[in-house]
């Protein structure tokens, strides 16, 4: 599909003014986590394995509380990013498997290119290089060009925790919930702050660089700028979505209705009956990770454009 077919399959209105954004600030995460360790509230089960091309979960910290969803080209399987680490859930179905040995909670995460991701979060309790001695348990920006195996801190180690990551147009855009920033890089090392927001994620228009769309506090919004201002437009309240060259833009609420733009209107889908934790668009399939019956994480896949919705992989399977 050319960017052009790309930018009117989703047809996302654009802001047609430029107020201030709301700006929305609370107790820095970092802050919480840090006292809840500091009481012993917080226990992490780390699982070792022998090598970094991944190894079974134990049944305490399995494929759970998924946080980004990714499709690695290198491998074309799909890649799980969650509060328990890095999972590997094969195309072919089977048992996610960890990826590396470490049990980092990765809350934003992206696919740059075949074995590159970038990610952020809060580091292993074990782990000595991804960790700041006197600094918050913030990741910052942190890439692995080897499907996960090792990572290595690129930018604002102890100062940001991006909750959500996007890498288009050669540029890295996230959003960093410690200070409500939206920022974005050319490099992942040096960082523009463009606009200051309460968002629960956004997603970035394939064919345009400065068109965003974003779930924030207040509803749905719009960027022209890429982010540095923002208007609200009319839609579904989204907890979650996410923008396709081939599908367009999609989202999901807070209690699983999915929706997707179709010439500049709404449309609602098969919803996923439960809770969603992530979304995906990715290619000609959409993906979504929910909580599913009894507590367990369920991830589904669409391959007819949201008209249904397939088991592709659940932790009590």
């Amino acid at each position: 599909m050319t960017p052009a077919k790309a930018r009117s399959a989703g047809k996302a209105p654009r802001p047609r003014r430029r107020p201030g954004p709301p700006t929305s600030r609370g107790l820095p995460l970092w802050a919480v986590v840090a006292a809840l360790v500091a009481v012993g509230i917080v226990v992490v089960v780390v699982t070792r394995g022998s090598s970094g091309g991944g190894t079974r979960p134990s049944a305490a910290d399995a494929l759970a509380h998924v946080h980004g969803l990714g499709i690695n080209p290198g491998d074309g399987d799909l890649y799980a990013a969650t509060h328990f680490g890095l999972f590997r859930v094969p195309a072919q179905g089977g048992q996610a498997l960890r990826v590396g040995n470490l049990v980092q909670d990765t809350m934003g995460f992206t696919v740059v290119g075949p074995d590159h991701f970038l990610g952020s979060g809060h580091p292993d309790i074990n782990d000595q290089k991804l960790r700041k001695p006197g600094r918050p348990p913030l990741l910052g920006l942190i890439e692995t060009i080897d499907g996960g195996k090792t990572w290595r801190s690129t930018s604002l180690l102890g100062e940001a925790d991006f909750h959500a990551l996007a890498a288009a147009h050669g540029h890295v855009y996230g959003y960093d919930s410690t200070s409500s920033r939206f920022m974005v890089s050319a490099d992942g090392k040096q960082w523009d702050t463009r606009s200051e927001l309460g968002l629960a994620d956004f997603a970035v228009d394939p064919a345009d660089a400065d068109h965003l769309v974003a779930s924030t506090e207040r509803g749905l919004a719009a960027s022209d700028d890429g982010g540095r201002t923002w208007e609200p437009i009319d839609g579904p309240r989204l907890a979650f979505v996410s923008w396709g060259s081939e599908l367009g833009l999609w989202g999901v609420s807070a209690t699983g209705e999915v929706h997707r733009l179709v010439d500049g209107r709404w449309e609602a889908r098969e919803g996923l009956g439960g809770e969603p934790q992530a979304l995906l668009v990715a290619n000609d399939r959409l993906y979504a990770a929910a909580a599913a019956a009894g507590g367990a994480t369920a991830i589904y896949v669409s391959e007819d454009e949201g008209r249904s919705w397939q088991l592709y992989y659940s932790d009590r399977s």
